[in-house]
C-alpha cells in the first residue's frame, strides 16, 4: 500500500469520534470459567472523518482529499486530538516525556514509543509518524539538540543520535505524532440539503500498520 506524508486537515478532524480498538478471543469453558486471548499485540484506531464538518466548504475539502487519496487506496496521516502528545495534552513536549531506551555503548538507532501505564500494567505503543519539528531528545537528563546531536525520520519514527549513549545512559523523548489511517470506505455520499439540515455523511477511517 502506498502511504501519502500529507496529514488530513486538522481543522476537520477536530471535533471527530474514535479510538482505539481491540480485538479479543473468548472461550467460554463448561465450568464457566473463560478463556481470553488476542491475535493483536497492538490496537488499530477507527475515527470517523465526516463528524467534524461544519461548512459546505469543509465538505469540499473532505472530497478534494478523499480524491487525492484515491479513497481507500493511498494512506495518509491524521492527528487524534484526544492523543497526539508524548505526554498529557496540556502540557508542552518535553525532552524526558518518554523513556524509549536505555543505551548499550555502540546502539545509535532508537524506534519512538510512548508507553500507557495504569496500575502496575502498561502498554508500548510503536510512534511511527512524529510530526517534523515537534520531536525532543535527551540523554540521561540532558537535553540534545537536533541537526548536531541527533536526526528524526519523521516518516518511520526513528531517531538516530550522533554519539552512542554510554551504558544504561537513559534515552528519553518527546514529540507530537500522527496516526497513519486510510478511508474505510470507497464512496462517499452527502447533499447540500441533507447537510444544512444537519445531516453530517458518514466517512470511516481506519490505522494502517506501516
Amino acid at each position: 500500500m502506498a502511504f501519502h506524508e500529507v496529514r488530513f486537515p486538522a481543522n476537520l478532524s477536530f471535533g471527530s469520534v474514535g479510538g482505539p480498538e481491540r480485538r479479543t478471543e473468548i472461550v467460554t469453558l463448561t465450568n464457566g470459567f473463560e478463556e481470553r486471548n488476542t491475535p493483536w499485540e497492538h490496537a488499530r484506531r477507527r475515527y470517523d472523518a465526516g463528524v467534524g464538518l461544519r461548512s459546505l466548504d469543509d465538505v469540499e475539502a473532505l472530497v478534494a482529499f478523499f480524491e487525492a487519496r484515491r479513497g481507500q487506496l493511498n494512506g495518509f496521516r491524521w492527528k487524534d486530538w484526544s492523543d497526539y502528545k508524548s505526554g498529557l495534552p496540556s502540557r508542552e513536549v518535553l525532552f524526558d516525556d518518554q523513556e524509549i531506551a536505555q543505551g548499550d555503548g555502540a546502539t545509535r538507532e532508537f524506534t519512538l514509543i510512548k508507553t500507557y501505564a495504569s496500575g502496575d500494567q502498561s502498554y508500548v505503543r510503536p510512534i511511527t509518524k512524529p510530526v517534523a519539528g515537534t520531536v525532543r531528545v535527551g540523554v540521561d537528563g540532558d537535553p540534545l539538540q537536533e541537526g548536531i546531536h541527533y536526526a528524526v525520520d519523521t516518516t518511520t519514527g526513528l531517531i538516530t543520535l550522533t554519539d552512542a549513549p554510554d551504558i544504561e545512559a537513559r534515552v528519553t523523548a518527546g514529540f507530537e505524532f500522527d496516526v497513519p489511517v486510510r478511508f474505510d470506505t470507497d464512496r462517499i455520499q452527502t447533499s447540500v440539503a441533507s447537510f444544512r439540515a444537519g445531516d453530517v455523511p458518514g466517512v470511516p477511517v481506519v490505522e494502517v500498520r506501516v
